[in-house]
């Protein structure tokens, strides 16, 4: 038999399908009778839409030609305000390494699709397009690839009843059941996206907890709340992109079918936790991270990641936090960033450069370790309203600019705060981070050119992120919704 008509349905994630071709595909859609082909795609909001092709009773040529050739979408209805409705049409075509099994339908095979031109070439205003072209433009300059691993926090919001293990506020940070209800939806989810992606790394319980939810939202009154995370393992940005989405709507369509709420929304009450979106960065070169040299001492090029990164503050503020909400998280003693610094361990800065227990892996044989466990940074400011593939795209700009200018190693030097000095807090020494969606808005309209240098950020993108963080100004908000803190916390659930 043919190696690759051999492959079981285990095998259908995280490129393990790399190099298959159509013909491939097709035979393995005779073996496993799927009925159905389903292409994501990335709208505007950041969320992944699907097409569902049914595909029992189509030849193979046929089934073949819509693999090959993709299908038409109407692009103005996807990205409102960025396409002209006159000429609105646009190509969605299959990335056929990315087959997965759709995990709530066993009998449909789906696809990551990108956008195309009638020419072939990537449509340049689509979200993923912009990370593919920041991604193109470091590793073509640098020689170096940026891997990323995120964690995705959430609350999981439900109706509870048991009077005898009730959650304590703010007590949630790595608990157990019965204290914790939500674990057996958690491992459940965590299989899931597992089997697509291959790059968990572990799940928990956070510090958010909640018995009962004041609000005037029906959906949301009386309501337990538990926040819970995923962890991902590092990987290529533009993988890590995709997969963090697919976890979004995995942990949301799980949580529909069993009758609760998943909200990655960045605060929800004032008296417990926020979600953050915590993502760990590492340059690679060859496949090997670079971040620490053989004194153990971080890397110039880690240190000019790090410039890169204070120098850049306001972009990804821009991307990774996108409400009102975002605003009550960032706030001091919450182990969320006010002010630029970075620092080692140190959860209030904004860039965090974690503990790596690296004398574990001499005991690794070459055959237990593929990878040996490398340096990250932290980049501790974005939320759960974050638009993730553009983020990573001035994440990796940002990367860009710190390891090709000069003065990076001084800006990373400027705004480095010891271990010892976090003792006694210079707050005069480092400037604050913005305050507000409006501030962000401000300051990506002065410097818009940043963004759109090598066309990697198109103009009508820029235009729609000032717009939408305007809209996010308190006092448009409570000007519509009044100065009630509930409301304005509650107001958008599920943003991105």
């Amino acid at each position: 038999m043919n190696q690759r008509e051999d492959v079981s349905q285990e095998q259908f994630s995280f490129g393990n399908l790399k190099d298959y071709s159509s013909q491939d595909i097709l035979n393995l859609v005779h073996k496993f009778d799927f009925r159905r082909i389903s292409f994501r795609y990335l709208g505007l909001d950041g969320r992944f839409k699907q097409l569902i092709i049914p595909i029992n009773g189509l030849n193979s040529q046929e089934i073949e030609k819509i693999l090959v050739e993709g299908e038409r979408v109407d692009g103005s209805s996807l990205y409102p305000g960025i396409i002209d409705s006159t000429y609105s049409d646009i190509l969605i075509i299959p990335d056929l390494s990315t087959a997965f099994v759709d995990p709530f339908d066993e009998r449909n095979l789906s696809f990551i699709c990108r956008y195309r031109k009638k020419d072939g070439e990537l449509a340049p205003f689509t979200l993923d397009t912009i990370l593919l072209q920041a991604e193109a433009q470091l590793r073509k300059t640098t020689g170096l690839e940026l891997w990323v691993g995120g964690e995705l926090e959430f609350y999981l919001i439900y109706d509870h009843e048991d009077i005898f293990y009730s959650p304590e506020t703010q007590k949630g940070y790595h608990e157990s059941s019965p204290f914790i209800k939500g674990l057996d939806f958690l491992k459940e989810a965590a299989e899931m996206v597992q089997k697509i992606t291959g790059a968990v790394k572990y799940v928990h319980s956070e510090v958010g907890c909640l018995p009962h939810l004041e609000s005037e939202n029906p959906f949301l009154k009386g309501k337990t709340l538990e926040q819970l995370e995923i962890e991902f393992k590092t990987e290529s940005v533009v993988s890590a992109a995709d997969h963090l989405v697919l976890a979004r709507w995995i942990l949301r369509q799980l949580a529909a079918q069993k009758g609760m709420l998943v909200t990655f929304t960045p605060k929800i009450a004032e008296e417990v936790a926020g979600n953050g979106f915590h993502l760990h960065l590492e340059l690679m070169r060859e496949g090997q991270n670079i971040m620490v040299a053989p004194d153990g001492k971080l890397t110039q090029e880690a240190l000019q990641l790090i410039g890169g990164l204070c120098n850049s503050t306001g972009f990804f503020l821009a991307f990774g936090n996108t409400m009102a909400a975002s605003y009550y998280r960032l706030v001091p003693n919450q182990e969320a960033p006010t002010q630029l610094f970075w620092s080692d361990c140190n959860r209030s800065a904004l860039i965090r450069v974690p503990l790596l227990n690296s004398h574990s892996e001499t005991s690794l044989s070459k055959e237990t370790s593929t990878r040996k466990r490398g340096q990250t940074v932290e980049l501790r400011s974005p939320d759960g309203s974050a638009l993730i593939h553009p983020l990573l795209a001035t994440i990796s700009l940002a990367a860009l600019q710190g390891l090709t200018e000069k003065n990076s190693l001084d800006i990373a030097s400027q705004y480095y705060l010891s271990q010892e000095g976090a003792s006694n807090f210079p707050k005069e020494k480092f400037p604050l981070l913005p305050s507000s969606c409006g501030q962000v808005a401000r300051l990506v309209q002065d410097k818009r050119q940043w963004l759109e240098k090598n066309n990697v950020f198109p103009a009508a993108i820029v235009d729609y992120i000032i717009k939408l963080l305007e809209g996010e100004e308190l006092e448009i908000i409570t000007g519509e919704r009044g100065t009630d803190l509930q409301k304005v916390l509650h107001r958008d659930l599920h943003r991105h």
